[in-house]
């Protein structure tokens, strides 16, 4: 069985989808020049005339692989983030189950510094700024320097995990992007934040902040 339809729900499986997820993974795998319509239609079990009726170049399938990680980890968690159901047993599991190929592709893009990782990276950093804006607006008012600042941190630092997903899995001993060990990442980010979020409010922490004040303030010459 082919990789894609394994993370896929069966309803997307339509002629289209299967070519644009077999390019997904293909693309992920091997790079965008390193791809060829030939090798997707194999991998999709399609003739190359059926890609080329639904794609018109390997450039428009590129497109369709974005579109569907924007959509995936762009859109919906942002709107998830705003309407308070991120958390949901039901949108994490789907999350869980369909998000494998899409993170190796996403990894790849921020890599290769695609279009749709400076998308995706946006809407990430857009998401974190609402929810923090959100849920603490005393400590991250709506479009300070200082809220964007630690709303694009908090996206780098997330899609982090993606980008080195290698070398996790080395200390893992296991692959951090396989649906088997979908959870493991952010369990362990979750316990990180409630540790940092004990540290953040320690002397030290507060003895950092200060000398970071004072490196910044004027020099006298």
């Amino acid at each position: 069985m082919p990789p894609y339809s394994s993370d896929r729900p069966a309803s997307d499986l339509t002629s289209r989808a299967r070519i644009r997820d077999a390019a997904l993974v293909q693309f992920a795998e091997r790079g965008f020049s390193g791809t060829s319509l030939r090798s997707i239609a194999e991998a999709a079990e399609v003739s190359l005339g059926a890609v080329q009726h639904h794609f018109a170049s390997k450039e428009a399938l590129r497109e369709a692989c974005d579109a569907l990680v924007v959509e995936a980890f762009g859109h919906r968690l942002t709107r998830s983030a705003a309407d308070g159901t991120l958390g949901d047993a039901g949108f994490m599991a789907e999350l869980y189950d369909t998000s494998g190929p899409m993170l190796r592709y996403l990894a790849r893009a921020l890599i290769d510094g695609s279009p749709a990782a400076a998308t995706v990276f946006d809407q990430l950093a857009a998401g974190a700024q609402t929810f923090l804006s959100h849920t603490w607006p005393d400590r991250f008012p709506t479009d300070s320097p200082a809220t964007r600042d630690a709303a694009a941190v908090m996206a780098a630092m997330h899609s982090g995990t993606i980008v080195l997903h290698g070398h996790i899995e080395r200390h893992f001993g296991s692959d951090p992007l396989d649906r088997a060990h979908a959870t493991r990442t952010g369990n362990a980010m979750l316990a990180l934040y409630s540790a940092m979020g004990e540290f953040a409010a320690s002397s030290t922490a507060e003895q950092i902040r200060k000398s970071a004040a004072e490196y910044d303030s004027p020099k006298e010459s």
